[in-house]
C-alpha cells in the first residue's frame, strides 16, 4: 500500500495527538521496563497492533520482562497483536539506515494493521543503535522530523522512541529528544552550550520551530532540517525562527536550498524571522524566492 493510499483510510488522524509521538530517556533497567510494560499494556489496551524493536535488549528478554510484569505477552503474538522484533530486522534491514525506507514501512504496516482490524499502530523502539556508528544513524534527526508530518500527523499511529542516556552522546541526545512534542522519562539537564540549535515539529501545523543557534558548530543540524524540508511534499510548510538568538548566512541559505528542492516547490513560509535574516535577504535578494518572510 503506498503513503497516499494509506493516509485516506477511514479513521486517520488530521493532526497528532499528545503523547502520540514521545521520546522515552531513561538510565536504568528498571526504568526502561517501566516504560515498556506501560506502552505494550496501554497500546493491547486501546486495541492497538504493538510493534517493538528491541536493539540493546533482545527480544526473549523483552517478552519475559512483560509476561514478569503480568501482561499476557504470549497470548498477544500468538493472536498477532503484538510483534517483538528487531531493530536489525526493521531500521537497519537495509544496507544503511533509510528514513524513506522507514516512512514506507510505516504506512505499509498502518495498512496492515487496520485492514486486519486494529483501531491503531503502536511503536516501541529502542534506538540506541544510532550511537553505533551505524551506517546512515547521521539521518536520525531527519528521520524524527520527517515521521512526524509525514506519518504521525496523517494516520492512527503512537510512537514511543526510547533512549537510553547510558549510551547516547549527551549533545546528540539533547537533540533528537527536541525533535519530539512529547518528552518522557529522565529530564536532560538545560545547560546547553550557546551553540546548541534545536528543532521540533510544529503541533498546529506542517512545519519546524528552531531556536538557539544556528551557525558553523550547528550545521550538522541545520543540515538534518533542510533534508526533513526538502522531502515535505505538503504545499505551505512553516519555519519558526522566533526562538533563534543567532542566524548566520550558510545556515539560512541551507534552508533556501531546500524550499527549492520541495517536490510542490512552492516557498518556505517563514515567521519570526530575527534581524540577522533580514539583513541577509538584503544582502541577497535572490533567496526570498524560496522564503516567504512574515514581518515581525
Amino acid at each position: 500500500m503506498t503513503a497516499d493510499a494509506t493516509s485516506r483510510l477511514p479513521g486517520t488522524a488530521a493532526r497528532t495527538a499528545p503523547g502520540h509521538h514521545a521520546s522515552v530517556v531513561y538510565a536504568d533497567d528498571d526504568a526502561w521496563a517501566g516504560h515498556l510494560t506501560a506502552s505494550v499494556r496501554t497500546g493491547l489496551a486501546e486495541g492497538a497492533r504493538v510493534w517493538y524493536f528491541a536493539d540493546t535488549t533482545t527480544p526473549e528478554h523483552v517478552m519475559r520482562t512483560l509476561t514478569d510484569r503480568d501482561i499476557d505477552a504470549a497470548s498477544a503474538v500468538r493472536r498477532g497483536q503484538l510483534t517483538v522484533t528487531t531493530a536489525e530486522e526493521t531500521y537497519l534491514s537495509g544496507r544503511c539506515f533509510d528514513p524513506d525506507v522507514m516512512i514506507t514501512l510505516w504506512h505499509d504496516a498502518v495498512g496492515t494493521a487496520l485492514a486486519a482490524g486494529y483501531r491503531r499502530l503502536h511503536i516501541i523502539g529502542e534506538m540506541a543503535w544510532a550511537a553505533r556508528g551505524t551506517a546512515g544513524a547521521d539521518r536520525l534527526l531527519e528521520y524524527e522530523l520527517r515521521v512526524h508530518h509525514e506519518v504521525l500527523d496523517r494516520l492512527p499511529v503512537t510512537a514511543w522512541c526510547l533512549y537510553d542516556r547510558r549510551l547516547m552522546p549527551p549533545d546528540d541526545l539533547a537533540v533528537l529528544v527536541e525533535a519530539h512534542p512529547t518528552r518522557l522519562g529522565t529530564a536532560l539537564p538545560d545547560d546547553a552550550p550557546a551553540t546548541f540549535l534545536r528543532v521540533g515539529p510544529l503541533t498546529d501545523r506542517p512545519g519546524f520551530r528552531l531556536s538557539g543557534s544556528a551557525g558553523y558548530e550547528s550545521r550538522r543540524v541545520t543540515a538534518s532540517v533542510a533534508a526533513a524540508l526538502a522531502a515535505s511534499a505538503t504545499d505551505r510548510v512553516t519555519l519558526d525562527l522566533g526562538g533563534l538568538r543567532h542566524l548566520d548566512t550558510d545556515a539560512l541559505v541551507t534552508l533556501a536550498d531546500a524550499a527549492v528542492r520541495r517536490p510542490s516547490a512552492t516557498p518556505l513560509h517563514v515567521t519570526g524571522a530575527p534581524l540577522s535574516a533580514e539583513r541577509i535577504l538584503g544582502l541577497f535578494p535572490e533567496l526570498r524566492t524560496a522564503l516567504e518572510v512574515v514581518a515581525r
